[in-house]
């Protein structure tokens, strides 16, 4: 039962419906109040189990890893739904597996794959929770390993966590020349 967001009716009809990703995306308008509301449906596939660092299992909840990289890309200039997508992704690995349980390292891990190549600072931010930092040191080991490592530019309108020449990328740069 979907209720209007605008009135509390229940009575509503399906004006449009189109597939995305791993469910349905409805338009829908309320009979009793005419407004216009949008829902998305999904197929909800067998339950997965999180074994958490400590042992404990708990079922699998896709709001709180929204919530978790939300937080890491918050006030970062990234496209809009580039997060869901990444969720979604993330989600797909993870029923296509067929497992029942997985750890939550593997979760982490794949985070930490796509952050590195959408946004450098979200990354650093997930990581510095996710990894558990107990010191700058470590800290600027991931931050040396991600300016090693052969990934893409941030987008243009991204600041930078360094220098670009740090980088190893001089190209489209133009340095500035001291008289």
């Amino acid at each position: 039962m979907i209720k209007c967001p605008l009135c509390g009716d229940i009575d509503s009809k399906v004006i449009d419906s189109r597939s995305i990703n791993d469910g349905i995306r409805r338009r829908r308008q309320c009979l009793a109040c005419g407004s216009r509301f949008t829902t998305n449906e999904r197929i909800q596939s067998t339950s997965i189990f999180i074994v958490k660092k400590d042992g404990r299992r708990e079922e699998y909840n896709r709001d709180k890893l929204l919530n978790g990289i939300r937080k890491a890309c918050e006030k970062r200039p990234l496209p809009i739904g580039a997060i869901d997508k990444m969720v979604d992704g993330i989600e797909s690995e993870l029923y296509k597996s067929g497992k029942s349980e997985t750890n939550s390292t593997l979760i982490g891990d794949k985070v930490m794959h796509r952050l590195a190549e959408l946004d450098h600072i979200a990354y650093i931010r997930f990581a510095s929770v996710y990894r558990d930092f107990t010191d700058i040191g470590t800290m600027k080991q991931v931050i040396d390993s991600l300016v090693e490592s052969k990934t893409k530019l941030p987008p243009a309108e991204q600041l930078f966590l360094l220098k670009p020449d740090h980088l190893g990328h001089n190209k489209g740069f133009r340095r500035r020349e001291h008289k």
